[in-house]
């Protein structure tokens, strides 16, 4: 599938959630609205960062169904639609593609571990033909999915099975790997790269587009990041790195997920708490990521 390849940050949104776990669609235009004011250029919504393998089938329909309309083709919109259920992620594409999104995105199935290309492209392939009129990414995150293949191989694959792959959401660090898939076929696939704390090496290799969890709340730092690596102007591009290596520490530090909820709150774009299995804050935790993020300059450099 000839694509217009993406750049610009692209937001993997959180999923605003009620004290009791429900979803808060109320708060998806606001966040919206949000993210669209900080500069980003799209959404992608109940992946990973919007807990989507904790949602059900109903409830990422009508996240995807808001977030969409949110946006009103302001921006961009990728709807993840991976499932442990090859013919529910089927579903799920058919239904972004009704719905109006953009793209489709499918992580593959993570109880039974797909240990092969073949095993992968045949998922792959079967999700696609729920959506043929959009172009899929696979979402590439084999800590969290188990499937460590060899992306090379994938779009070997490609040019005869997956007519409508259109690139890779690449989160996984190997930066040699990266650099050969975006290289592949004089640069034929789309490669978004997905670990904001590297941003700054995907740059060097040619990165143009970003899918993150962090732009929810620093897009700042990374468009200044970005303009300061074209410019030239490599030691202030290292150094706004460093920024966000520094968040990206205090992040793990709290646990992940449910720190990032809570730095969205601090900005005041409260999306809720985390659902099981993820576990909240523990008491006075709030209170330390505060404190830890204006020790780093958070507040001070993208909020005055």
């Amino acid at each position: 599938m000839t694509q217009e390849k993406i750049e610009g940050l692209i937001a993997a949104t959180f999923t605003p959630m009620q004290s009791n776990g429900s979803l808060d669609l109320k708060k998806v235009e606001p966040m919206v609205d949000n993210l669209i004011a900080n500069g980003v250029k799209g959404i992608f919504v109940c992946g990973s960062t919007g807990e989507g393998p904790s949602l059900t089938t109903s409830e990422r329909k009508l996240l995807s169904e808001a977030f969409i309309q949110a946006v009103a083709k302001r921006i961009r919109v990728f709807v993840h639609v991976g499932h442990n259920s090859i013919a529910e992620a089927k579903d799920l594409a058919a239904h972004a593609q009704r719905s109006g999104a953009d793209y489709i995105s499918a992580t593959p199935p993570c109880y039974f571990k797909i240990k092969s290309i073949e095993a992968l492209a045949g998922c792959l392939a079967e999700i696609a033909l729920g959506a043929p009129r959009l172009p899929l990414y696979y979402y590439n995150i084999p800590s969290l999915t188990g499937a460590n293949l060899d992306m090379t191989e994938l779009l070997q694959r490609a040019e005869g099975s997956l007519p409508t792959l259109a690139g890779i959401k690449y989160t996984t660090p190997l930066i040699h790997e990266y650099q050969a898939c975006l290289n592949f076929e004089n640069n034929k696939y789309d490669l978004l790269y997905g670990t904001d704390e590297m941003l700054l090496s995907a740059l060097a290799s040619g990165a143009k587009g970003f899918i993150g969890s962090t732009y929810n709340f620093a897009a700042p730092i990374y468009r200044k990041l970005q303009d300061a690596f074209y410019s030239g102007d490599l030691s202030s591009a290292q150094q706004w790195q460093m920024k966000s290596v520094r968040i990206v520490q205090v992040i793990n530090k709290y646990g992940g997920l449910r720190a990032q909820k809570a730095i969205m709150k601090l900005i005041g774009v409260d999306c809720g708490p985390v659902r099981l299995p993820l576990l909240e804050l523990k008491p006075g935790e709030l209170e330390a990521i505060e404190r830890e993020l204006r020790e780093v300059g958070f507040f001070a450099d993208f909020f005055g």
